[in-house]
């Protein structure tokens, strides 16, 4: 009874965790608040840190075979085309960080994550259960659904992301912190995309106020953009007629290749993008957070689902190091990515404006950028991709049978 764990969100941080937990012979049972468990159709981009995690539950050659890994990813400005800074990601990238930068179908990535789940009898999955509270009763916390129903472990994950009901009842802070941004996003077959696009490349256009990104996805068969802006109607739900406007406004600037993206792009549903300050403390009692539902940020270093990789598998490790004593591994893991991931989240929010400047901003960011050299961009990314250090496979173990020949 004390080796079974309830994880709230079956996002790519819930299956991840459950994926780890189980390898460590833990009975997980997730609760996902959707009918079935799915992931909204865009692309996601995951750097080399990611494959720390990947390695050490035996996913990489899974996540490799539905991803694409992209020449260079590029900075443009997007009001007279020239390049801002560029790090190659071939080979002198992966030979530097070891393993690759890849873009990839969230669902894609989901149903990697799915199958190993489902492959594995001591994960059960649970749809349409979206949690709304919960109870530490002692030794089991008890987490009610929105329908009525009652579900007990030993311990909670809460991977419920940034409307994270689980971190909404630990802690009294209010609304996310919205940025005055919205993102677009659609998906469109290669095949329409304007001649002189770059292809090959994650992209990234910065302009005075606004930003556009796009890569390639599925063997290049289809290609990804989002369109990310300034707007005092963030918060207003428009249509699609007052969007088109609005875009048109915002980009009348812009070179000629974005507003061809733009003309393609399905304008009808947007994202207000907003983040939270860091915290020093993630949980309370028997539940404790990963991912945004911990750690929100805005996507400036494309770093969302890395961390909350990254918490899921080393939470779980230092679950199994902790031999189930949930008190001591939560704080263990506070205290082992408290640091990361606030870096993560403030640095996201330093390169906003720095995609974003204008006037003379824009001015000196292209001359300070104008001399980089790969090296320079490797040496300023080391910290991020160089990743995350999980204990050795076997360490743990030996290190109990030392302590315990000592005693």
């Amino acid at each position: 009874m004390d080796k079974d764990v309830l994880i709230i969100g079956g996002g790519i941080g819930g299956l991840t965790a459950a994926l780890a937990l189980a390898r460590r012979g833990y009975r997980v049972r997730v609760l996902e608040a959707a009918p079935e468990f799915g992931a909204i159709g865009y692309g996601i981009q995951l750097g080399p840190n990611v494959f720390h995690m990947f390695e050490r539950l035996g996913l990489s050659e899974a996540v490799l075979r539905v991803s694409i890994v992209p020449r260079a990813l590029v900075m443009l400005d997007a009001l007279d085309g020239r390049e801002v800074a560029c790090v190659p990601t071939g080979e002198s990238f992966e030979a530097r960080f070891k393993h690759p930068y890849i873009v990839l179908h969230r669902i894609d990535l989901h149903h990697v994550l799915l199958d190993a789940c489902k492959a594995l009898s001591a994960i059960e999955l649970v749809p349409s259960a979206a949690a709304v509270g919960f109870e530490d009763v002692g030794e089991r916390v008890r987490v009610r659904s929105k329908d009525g129903r009652t579900f007990e472990a030993a311990a909670v994950i809460g991977a419920d992301g940034l409307g994270s009901a689980m971190r909404a009842q630990m802690l009294e802070e209010g609304a996310p912190h919205f940025i005055g941004y919205v993102a677009h996003r659609t998906i469109v077959p290669m095949e329409r995309v304007p001649a002189g696009v770059r292809r090959d490349d994650v992209v990234l256009w910065g302009g005075p106020g606004y930003h556009i990104v796009h890569y390639p996805l599925r063997q290049k068969t289809l290609f990804n953009i989002v369109a990310v802006f300034r707007t005092s109607t963030y918060a207003e739900k428009g249509d699609l007629a007052g969007h088109r406007a609005e875009i048109e406004k915002t980009y009348r600037d812009a070179q000629p290749a974005m507003k061809s993206l733009l003309a393609m792009m399905d304008l009808e549903r947007r994202w207000a993008i907003s983040d939270r300050d860091p915290i020093r403390h993630w949980h309370r009692g028997r539940v404790v957070l990963l991912g945004d539902a911990a750690h929100p940020t805005v996507q400036s270093l494309a770093q969302g689902a890395c961390m909350a990789i990254e918490d899921a598998v080393s939470l779980a490790e230092m679950i199994h190091e902790a031999q189930g004593d949930f008190a001591t591994a939560f704080r263990r893991y506070e205290s082992a990515r408290l640091l990361r991931t606030a870096r993560v989240q403030l640095e996201s929010r330093a390169l906003w404006p720095f995609y974003h400047a204008e006037g003379i901003a824009r001015d000196v960011r292209n001359a300070t950028t104008a001399p980089w050299s790969e090296e320079d961009m490797f040496r300023c990314l080391a910290w991020l991709y160089d990743g995350f250090a999980l204990p050795a496979e076997g360490e743990e173990s030996q290190q109990r049978m030392q302590a315990g020949s000592r005693h």
